[in-house]
């Protein structure tokens, strides 16, 4: 399948991208349990709008880890780079942010996540940004794309909401 390079970010970009959606939302587990869920293998197997997310450099994860998504139906694959990656299990903060570096899509110029996890007065926040780029010469598209990538991005919001409602901690 083609592939596409995208162009790198850093965590200026989850400010400043021009399409954005940040998910605030408070879990009933303790931040380490979430931050388990969220960087284990396999990880996002409760979303709908995911196949398959697979690291593809062992463990213990960090700046420089790689991983593998597929999305949809099958029609989109992302290979993903870890360009940041902090956890203090002492004060229960976790964050990492990752780039994507190829796509089998067209027509992205960037695009990454940041994750942050932290503790709240019952279990945990978790902060998701999700932030892409379009080219320039893609104007009508980006702004047909905001609205398809809200709805994306909501039902992943709605799915992790329900995973951690319901969560039960593996064997």
């Amino acid at each position: 399948m083609r592939t596409f390079d995208l162009a790198p970010i850093d965590l200026g970009f989850f400010t400043d991208a021009p399409i954005s959606y940040r998910m605030d939302v408070h879990l009933p587990v303790a931040p380490a349990v979430a931050w388990g869920e969220l960087t284990r293998q396999n990880t996002l197997d409760w979303c709908r709008v995911i196949r398959k997310i697979e690291f593809t450099s062992p463990a213990p994860y960090g700046v420089g880890t790689t991983r593998q998504a597929a999305l949809g139906p099958g029609f989109v694959s992302l290979s993903e780079v870890f360009f940041d990656w902090n956890e203090d299990a002492e004060a229960g903060r976790y964050r990492n942010a990752f780039q994507v570096e190829r796509s089998t899509v067209p027509g992205m110029k960037r695009f990454g996540e940041l994750t942050e996890v932290q503790p709240a007065e019952v279990g945990c926040r978790l902060i998701w940004t999700f932030a892409l780029e379009l080219p320039s010469n893609a104007a009508p598209v980006t702004a047909f794309s905001a609205p398809t990538a809200a709805k994306v991005f909501r039902t992943v919001e709605n799915d992790t909401i329900r995973h951690f409602a319901t969560f039960t901690p593996r064997a």
